[in-house]
């Protein structure tokens, strides 16, 4: 894990066996998971949503029934805005930390269900009934397995002071920021949880060789084993194209097909992609479909991005639906 900066922004990444793994850029965008007092502005008819006003813009509440012209409440910003639309929020909140997740909206202590000891799932237990008082309820994330009491009971503690002071600031007449969501360096050590060296010398990114790494995205082309894959975003949607290469082999197709199922997930974080992604696999018989959506399915399952995965068109290619938790990550022209 190399905590750096890049052009003067804050940035974050992970290397794997020495190959980029995931990346995270500071932007001018609200970063999701900030919380403001929103004001209602104007329901949206034939939606069942509701346009609010937030400090710097607007933002747009799928559920807004219920909700009143002027009134205020607690938003939540969900993920990153398309051009030219509103920003997505909603009234469920959560307080995320690496080890716990504090829900005001919904009560009762739980604990992941990754953790299967159950000695573990006892102690993490009776530190959370031990230290937590509310508000709502609490989830313990699968990282505080290995982790001390005491390192989750500092956890529970601060996500919960942090929920009761938001939700005393919910009344007011004017839109105000209550949270800042989490910057990169934040979120690296919140959510990649696995045991890794941590890098936070300046200059990581050079001597460890995130900036080669940096380079390759400035291209449209992933390297594949027996081939290659494009992944070019348009405003539509992300368009993915598998190819073989110079692989004339009757088995070529699917190889190629394997390989960009296991690396698309990668290639979609790394570039911070979402939306509509259609795929348009190496030519292949259709008894061999299965086979890559089985790959596709166990790509995506290890990937944190919540992602759809929708099937196979008529004209053949695969379309999946992916949540926009990130902003297209748009690098400076020299590092």
């Amino acid at each position: 894990m190399v905590l750096d900066h890049l052009a003067g922004r804050e940035a974050a990444a992970l290397l794997v066996d020495g190959r980029l793994e995931d990346f995270l850029l500071e932007t001018d965008e609200v970063r999701p998971g900030a919380i403001y007092r929103a004001i209602c502005d104007r329901p949206l008819k034939g939606q069942g949503g509701m346009m609010v006003r937030l400090p710097d813009g607007t933002g747009f509440l799928r559920q807004g029934k219920g909700l009143a012209p002027g009134q205020a409440l607690l938003a939540q910003v969900t993920g990153f805005a398309e051009d030219g639309k509103a920003v997505p929020v909603t009234e469920r909140l959560i307080f995320k930390s690496r080890y716990a997740i504090v829900t005001p909206g919904a009560d009762g202590i739980n604990v992941s269900r990754q953790i299967k000891d159950d000695e573990a799932r006892v102690r993490l237990l009776e530190v959370a009934h031990e230290v937590f008082d509310g508000p709502g309820g609490l989830i313990l994330r699968s990282a505080a397995e290995g982790a001390s009491g005491e390192e989750v009971a500092d956890d529970i503690a601060a996500m919960s002071a942090l929920a009761g002071a938001v939700l005393g600031d919910a009344e007011g007449r004017e839109p105000e920021a209550l949270t800042d969501g989490d910057g990169p360096h934040a979120l690296a050590w919140r959510e990649w949880t696995d045991p890794a060296d941590v890098v936070t010398e300046p200059g990581g990114f050079a001597e460890l060789g995130v900036l080669d790494a940096l380079e390759d995205l400035r291209s449209a082309r992933v390297g594949l084993d027996g081939g290659s894959m494009f992944v070019e975003p348009t405003r539509a949607l992300v368009a993915v194209d598998v190819n073989t290469g110079g692989d004339t082999s009757p088995a070529a197709g699917l190889k190629a097909n394997l390989a960009a199922a296991k690396r698309l997930p990668c290639a979609l974080r790394l570039r911070g992609l979402g939306g509509q992604v259609t795929v348009d696999f190496a030519p292949m018989t259709k008894a061999h479909r299965r086979q890559v959506e089985t790959a596709l399915r166990a790509a995506f399952r290890a990937d944190p991005i919540e992602t759809a995965l929708v099937g196979w068109t008529p004209l053949g290619h695969y379309e999946l639906q992916r949540k926009r938790e990130r902003a297209p990550v748009r690098l400076p022209e020299s590092f």
